[in-house]
């Protein structure tokens, strides 16, 4: 069994996928020369129809040394169809798909099934973001693997949270809709696992994950999942009816990020979670607040409903609330994030250019969840009454 799990851990077992896929790193001799990250963002990629240049930054625990030269290798592409198709699968790990996807499931699909599918996206990604930094297991080190992403390896990668998300969300969209309405269940099973596998070998190709990262990832968030769908019901009606659910919600995500694993190198992982669990915070907000208005309106008769014909008047329709609600969930993002931030750095005595002064914890915490928070209710609360206004 510590063979197994140990190769399973292991780097060879990434690079080998990769290479069967056809992405491999070139021989060190063809390499390019060690440089300084500065000379990094200087230089321009060396890149051929075939060839290219990844450069890997980490901490000491992930590969390189924060301030010490940073090797820019070369990694060979022999099938740009699974190239491209899996960097695609794991966009769908990344807030680009949180805040354009969730969104469009609650305006166009049904508000019922995207509240329980946010309340499971938030629960499955914070206990997956602070297992890392509890855990502490590193990437798979490079070589013998080819990194595709460098935004995220300074973070550690037990559990893998792409797979977590792409195991949570479309499963989660399942349960919650397969007695909602008339449609094949099998149908959505086999897209269920299609989406989940897609993105969790996205992560094993683009060099983030070792597969032992991947598989725990996906057998963490099927626990979580099963032992939660008993109480979804319940703890809607909680979000819904209780005056205080509001301000336990806000809370529970403030303290949640505030409280965070502490973390023994700077990385993107606390500032993730932050916008993750305040996102959920403000949609309970939102929650509470259609239902207390009754802004959302509720099918009169009981489940299950049919599917609706997609006709051009709907597919206009849909196309019309998306692209108005995310333009306004964008502008919003923009301001609230710049006035979030101006303010916290003013009360923490720092500059809001200062990029160091945005990792402190009395900083990057308080803006994000105020940005992310008030996030949650405009595209819950404010772009539907948008919608409503409009006619759509």
């Amino acid at each position: 069994m510590d063979e197994l799990l140990n190769k399973l851990r292991g780097p060879e077992l990434v690079a080998q996928f990769q290479r069967l896929c056809g992405l491999s790193l070139l021989p060190e001799d063809k390499a390019a020369p060690r440089r300084s990250p500065q000379a990094d963002r200087q230089a321009e990629p060396v890149c051929t129809r075939r060839v290219h240049t990844t450069a890997c930054r980490g901490d000491q625990t992930n590969g390189t040394v924060p301030g010490a030269p940073v090797p820019r290798k070369k990694y060979k592409i022999e099938n740009y169809f699974l190239y491209y198709l899996f960097l695609f699968a794991a966009t769908l790990g990344q807030e680009v798909f949180y805040i354009t996807f969730l969104p469009f499931c609650y305006w166009n699909i049904d508000p019922y099934v995207a509240r329980r599918v946010i309340n499971i996206w938030a629960v499955v990604m914070y206990i997956g973001q602070a297992s890392k930094d509890v855990l502490k297991w590193p990437r798979p080190p490079s070589p013998p693997v080819v990194k595709l992403e460098v935004r995220v390896d300074a973070e550690y990668g037990m559990p893998s949270t792409h797979a977590m998300a792409a195991t949570a969300i479309p499963f989660s969209f399942l349960l919650a809709s397969m007695n909602r309405y008339k449609y094949p269940c099998e149908l959505g099973l086999l897209l269920a696992l299609a989406i989940c596998i897609l993105v969790s070998l996205s992560r094993i190709y683009t060099g983030m994950h070792t597969v032992l990262d991947v598989l725990c990832g996906v057998a963490i968030t099927v626990l979580l999942v099963a032992a939660s769908y008993p109480f979804w019901d319940a703890v809607e009606t909680f979000q819904m009816e209780n005056r205080f659910a509001p301000v336990l919600a806000l809370s529970l995500a403030f303290l949640l990020s505030i409280y965070y694993p502490e973390l023994d190198h700077w990385s993107t992982a606390r500032g993730d979670t932050t916008n993750i669990v305040s996102a959920g915070g403000g949609a309970a907000l939102a929650t509470w607040i259609n239902h207390q208005w009754s802004l959302i309106p509720e099918p009169v008769s009981a489940p299950p409903y049919e599917m609706p014909s997609l006709s051009t008047g709907l597919i206009g329709r849909m196309c019309a609330r998306f692209a108005i609600g995310i333009v306004i969930v964008f502008i919003a993002r923009h301001l609230i994030k710049s006035v979030a931030l101006t303010v916290v750095c003013w009360l923490a005595g720092v500059s809001p250019r200062d990029q160091e002064a945005r990792k402190l914890l009395r900083v990057e915490v308080p803006y994000k969840y105020i940005t992310y928070s008030c996030l949650g209710v405009v595209g819950l609360a404010g772009c539907p009454a948008v919608h409503r206004y409009l006619s759509l």
